[in-house]
């Protein structure tokens, strides 16, 4: 969306240091947003920020955040608004979905630390941004979701119930500062990141063959998406599920 104008917004991106995370910060960074990529390793988000910032030429700030760590997230939304006085966009696109051979295999600090990241920890950095976007006259929160949330599979079961809280707390936080502050929801498919690099092969036709695009998409398609949400363009638009799966979703 080249025609997305978002100079003197602040973007906040968790997860935003490598994957889609990063091509959304490019993204964001490109139609004009200052962005903060804040991860759980520093030095991914400060060699993220830099490279950004040589292409754009924009303001593109680095945040250590371990977003499954209850006080941090907080903390971050606390020194977003003392740093930078401002956050109009938040994106939650942190993902973890480690591998394991059988259900019956995963075990509890699995299965929590995969919560933590993909549910708990946005839950809290939704609810310590809201209140203050809405005080300071709107926002646009944007959530990275999955279609696993609604296409479950038993190989990232862990990982689809906690994006399926997601889309929940998606439309529950929709609610709760309207109209001021919208939030809303992408459910990316099988895209090229690395999440997906080290499928086995069978897996990687397997999931080929249920895609009417033919491939897996290119992480950088996932930035239209996002900056539509971020901008004016989705005044209307609030409580929103928008699937960009290659036409999975549409295969029964």
């Amino acid at each position: 969306m080249e025609h997305v104008d978002l100079h003197g917004r602040v973007a906040l991106v968790v997860g935003g240091s490598r994957g889609l995370g990063f091509e959304i910060s490019r993204g964001l960074s490109a139609a004009g947003a200052k962005v903060i990529v804040a991860s759980r390793k520093l030095d991914g988000c400060q060699a993220a920020a830099a490279a950004i910032a040589s292409e754009t030429g924009g303001i593109v700030v680095p945040r250590q955040l371990d977003i499954g760590r209850w006080p941090e997230a907080g903390a971050t939304v606390d020194w977003v608004y003392e740093t930078l006085g401002r956050l109009d966009v938040l994106v939650n696109c942190a993902g973890l979905s480690p591998l394991y051979s059988d259900l019956s295999e995963v075990s509890e600090k699995l299965f929590d630390k995969v919560i933590d990241v993909n549910l708990k920890g946005p839950f809290r950095i939704i609810a310590a941004a809201g209140p203050r976007m809405a005080a300071a006259g709107g926002g646009s929160i944007i959530n990275i979701s999955s279609i696993g949330a609604v296409r479950p599979g038993t190989g990232e079961l862990p990982y689809c119930a906690a994006k399926s809280g997601l889309n929940a707390l998606t439309q529950g936080f929709a609610q709760a500062w309207a109209p001021s502050v919208r939030v809303n929801c992408v459910l990316p498919g099988a895209f090229k990141t690395d999440m997906t690099s080290g499928w086995p092969a069978e897996i990687e036709e397997r999931v080929l063959e249920r895609l009417p695009a033919g491939r897996k998409g290119e992480a950088s398609e996932i930035t239209s998406a996002v900056l539509y949400f971020a901008s004016p363009a989705s005044s209307y638009t609030t409580g929103a599920m928008l699937t960009v799966d290659g036409g999975r979703c549409a295969v029964l």
